[in-house]
């Protein structure tokens, strides 16, 4: 028997390898003898570089950066098997989690060490990158990762402005891109979305995500009028119209900056994700996928990465099950989408904090593994056992 383990990480808590680790062990408590086949996976979010790269058996570089508010920042990139492409995560140099809870304000953060892990990347050699932009602490438009790969803004006057934030997008007068990095036109860039929300307007980067970075009311509305005045300039200089692209609000308006300084295609992260592991192939003649993550919910069907596995299920017949650390009151949909049966991990009641100790899930993961496997064979048998005469 062969089974394939392809879940997302349970954010805050495993990586998408460590959930397969502690699936694995599950199974093997269960059977010795299965064949478990491990596909970390991310949906362009947290942990998509570690899935790239722990597949396609690539390794990581640390690059020097500034951090959203400026600081300095020790951040990673994957360089994936192929040695010719680029994992990077905007959150390792421009994420959240770098900017601490009392100060988090997107007029005032910026996506500049963004850009400078695409130019270490090009430094690298790679012309492949895959960029995933989940998890930002900015609402700058891309405008300062553009600045870091050459691009100028200058104000009224003409001033270069040093960086912009999501507070001085008004300040753009003129964008200069005669000075860019050259290397970028012999690029292909690819941008792991998890989110399709446009630049602008009620369901864009400013009114739908800028809360959850700190701004006020005020600063949505000053952020909202800031991305709009920066859509007209870029379409005005730099040619590209970006307001109203689907995914373009990605990351603050990451995704609209990327579209229009480094020629980007916006793509769904579980795709891109799917097509680099080769999902497909791993899970040929596979007799069960198991995937997950930590909450599932109503939205699960919808972009995140337990939707990958079922659909390869669904095109090779295979079932799929899902286990998450939670599942929700409105989980139930999920079957009809196709899942064959949803499971949670947790054992007894528990604190949050206590479910998320990675020891606890662990041990939680793989004993709901054990479970799901015994009770798999069982069935097995018993379908044998009462076949038809002749049956198999």
């Amino acid at each position: 028997m062969k089974i394939v383990v392809a879940p997302d990480s349970f954010k805050g808590c495993l990586s998408a390898a460590e959930v397969c680790r502690a699936l694995h062990k599950g199974i093997s408590d269960a059977d010795l003898d299965i064949e478990v086949v491990e596909v970390p996976l991310a949906d362009g979010g947290e942990g998509t570089v570690d899935a790239l790269v722990h597949t396609t058996g690539g390794y990581f570089a640390a690059e020097r950066v500034e951090g959203p508010l400026g600081q300095p920042v020790e951040a990673q990139f994957g360089l994936l098997g192929d040695g010719q492409t680029a994992a990077i995560e905007m959150a390792a140099a421009s994420g959240l989690p770098l900017v601490p809870e009392d100060e988090r304000d997107p007029t005032r953060t910026t996506t500049y060490g963004t850009g400078q892990l695409i130019s270490a990347a090009l430094d690298a050699g790679c012309r492949s990158l895959i960029i995933g932009v989940g998890g930002s602490a900015t609402t700058d438009g891309g405008a300062a990762m553009a600045q870091a790969l050459g691009a100028r803004m200058l104000d009224g006057q003409g001033r270069e402005i040093s960086r912009v934030s999501g507070g001085r997008l008004q300040d753009i007068a003129a964008i200069d891109v005669s000075a860019i990095d050259q290397r970028l036109a012999d690029c292909t860039v690819r941008v792991a979305c998890d989110v399709d929300n446009p630049l602008l307007g009620p369901h864009g980067a400013a009114r739908i995500y800028a809360p959850q970075k700190g701004a006020t009311p005020e600063q949505v509305e000053q952020l909202e009028a800031g991305l709009a005045h920066y859509a007209e300039v870029l379409e005005r200089d730099v040619g590209k119209s970006v307001a109203d692209v689907p995914g373009a609000g990605a990351a603050g308006g990451l995704g609209a900056g990327l579209l229009a300084f480094c020629d980007a295609t916006l793509e769904s992260g579980i795709e891109i994700v799917l097509e680099v592991v080769d999902l497909a192939e791993q899970a040929q003649d596979a007799d069960l996928i198991i995937t997950g993550e930590g909450r599932l919910d109503a939205q699960t069907p919808f972009g995140k990465a337990p939707t990958g596995p079922l659909r390869v299920g669904q095109e090779l017949g295979i079932p799929v099950i899902a286990v998450g650390g939670s599942v929700a009151a409105d989980a139930g949909q999920l079957i009809q989408h196709g899942f064959t049966a949803l499971f949670s991990c947790l054992r007894a009641p528990m604190s949050l904090a206590e479910a998320m100790r990675p020891d606890t899930a662990r041990e939680m993961l793989s004993f709901a593994a054990e479970q799901i496997i015994r009770t798999w064979l069982a069935g097995r048998r018993c379908n044998c056992t009462h076949s038809p005469k002749g049956g198999h």
